[in-house]
């Protein structure tokens, strides 16, 4: 893919990510203020699997869709969806929580509960691969996304407060721009040879 392609890709992606990361916080700031439930850990160890289906479902099926090999595509989709995720969901977030003084622990899944991440991304590959549909799991990913990273924050991150939600954006919005665009649209073009 071309560099031209892949600003193109990042500039179509900004405004619904900007969007879906200020529509996430908006949903959490009020679920905070109004109901004043505790952010569970729960919540994360959900949503991180769900992120890591999601893309690869995307990752695979974008790779299968231009070259018919099934085994490279789950190949390729596994990598992008556990690597790029985590990249998203954990790593980002984290840094930001240190950038922030939030405390951020780190916590990764995958050395945690390896067989539910490795086999979301089984079955996210198998999915993407078999129903041949890349634009629509995209929007879900990236939503997916916004809410992994938000969760991880306010999971692990003990001195977190209202007050950080500004902060928060700018580390959501990072955590899922640049990792999901690569994922879906960068990622799986890297093994075509065209």
């Amino acid at each position: 893919m071309k560099k031209k392609g892949i600003i193109k890709e990042l500039k179509e992606h900004v405004p619904f990510t900007f969007f879906a990361v200020l529509i996430a916080i908006f949903v959490i700031a009020v679920i905070l203020y109004y109901f004043k439930k505790d952010i569970s850990e729960e919540f994360f160890h959900i949503l991180h699997p769900l992120h890591v289906l999601a893309s690869a479902m995307v990752t695979a099926g974008i790779y299968y869709k231009y070259k018919n090999d099934p085994g490279k595509a789950v190949m390729i989709g596994i990598i992008g969806a556990i690597a790029i995720g985590s990249l998203s969901d954990i790593i980002f977030p984290y840094l930001g929580g240190l950038i922030f003084n939030l405390n951020t622990e780190f916590h990764l899944p995958l050395f945690e509960t390896p067989l539910i991440i490795i086999l979301s991304a089984i079955f996210g590959c198998i999915i993407g691969i078999s129903s041949n549909l890349t634009k629509f799991p995209h929007f879900i990913h990236v939503f997916i996304s916004v809410f992994a990273s938000l969760f991880y924050l306010l999971t692990f991150s003990p001195d977190f407060s209202i007050l950080y939600f500004t902060g928060t954006f700018l580390i959501v919005f990072i955590s899922v721009i640049i990792p999901c665009c690569l994922s879906d649209i960068i990622f799986p073009f890297l093994f075509l040879k065209k």
